[in-house]
C-alpha cells in the first residue's frame, strides 16, 4: 500500500473544514421541515437520514434526502482530486464525519450511509454503481434497510481498498468500520428480530 504524504497541511486543513462544512448540511432535517413535515428528529428513529425521512410517507423526501447526502460527499472528493488522492481522501473523510458529527446538530448527524456512497462516486464511479446494486440487492431480499446499508457498505469500501492501494483505498475501510460501529442498535435488533422492515410498495 502506497501511503506517500505529499500534501501541504494548510492545504489539508482547508480541505478537512470545506469538506466537513459541506457535510454537515442536515439536509433530511432541512427537507422535511421546508415540507411541512417539522423536526424529522421527533420521527421514527429520530435520524435524519434517508431511512428516517422515509418514515413521513414520502419517497420523494427520501429520494431527495440520498441525493443531497450522496452529492455533500462527492463535491469534496472532485474538488479534493485536484491536491492528488490524499486531498481527495481528506475531504472525503471529513464530509463522512460531517454528516455524523454536524456542528449545527450539536454532533447529533446521520450514520453515514448515503454520504459514504456519494463518497465513493467521488473516488471512482464504479465502486458508487457497485455500492447501489448491493444495496438494492440486499433491500429487495431481506427489506431491511440497515442491512443493505451495511452490507454495501463493509463490500464496496473492501472493494475500494482492493482496487485502490493508496489514501482513498485507506479511507474507505475507516469509513466502512465507522458506519458500521454507527448501526450497533441496528446490529442488536436484527440480532433480536426487532428490526423494522420498510415496504417497497404502495
Amino acid at each position: 500500500m502506497d501511503l506517500t504524504w505529499s500534501l501541504p497541511l494548510a492545504s489539508a486543513a482547508l480541505l478537512a473544514l470545506f469538506g466537513y462544512l459541506c457535510g454537515s448540511i442536515p439536509f433530511g432535517l432541512i427537507i422535511t421541515r421546508f415540507a411541512g413535515h417539522g423536526d424529522i428528529r421527533q420521527i421514527g428513529s429520530g435520524n435524519i437520514g434517508t431511512t428516517n425521512v422515509l418514515r413521513t410517507g414520502s419517497k420523494m423526501l427520501a429520494a431527495a434526502t440520498l441525493v443531497a447526502d450522496a452529492l455533500k460527499g462527492t463535491l469534496p472528493v472532485l474538488v479534493g482530486w485536484r491536491w492528488g488522492p490524499e486531498g481527495a481522501a481528506v475531504a472525503g473523510l471529513a464530509a463522512f464525519l460531517g454528516h455524523l458529527f454536524p456542528v449545527w446538530l450539536r454532533f447529533k448527524g446521520g450514520k453515514g450511509v448515503a454520504t459514504f456512497l456519494g463518497v465513493m462516486f467521488g473516488f471512482a464511479w464504479p465502486l458508487g454503481l457497485l455500492f447501489l446494486v448491493l444495496w438494492i440487492a440486499v433491500v429487495y431480499v431481506t427489506r431491511y434497510s440497515s442491512m443493505g446499508g451495511m452490507t454495501a457498505t463493509a463490500l464496496t469500501a473492501v472493494a475500494c481498498a482492493a482496487s485502490d492501494g493508496s489514501w482513498p483505498g485507506l479511507t474507505a475501510v475507516i469509513m466502512g468500520l465507522i458506519v458500521i460501529a454507527a448501526h450497533h442498535e441496528n446490529i442488536a435488533r436484527l440480532w433480536r428480530g426487532e428490526e423494522s422492515k420498510i415496504k417497497l410498495g404502495k
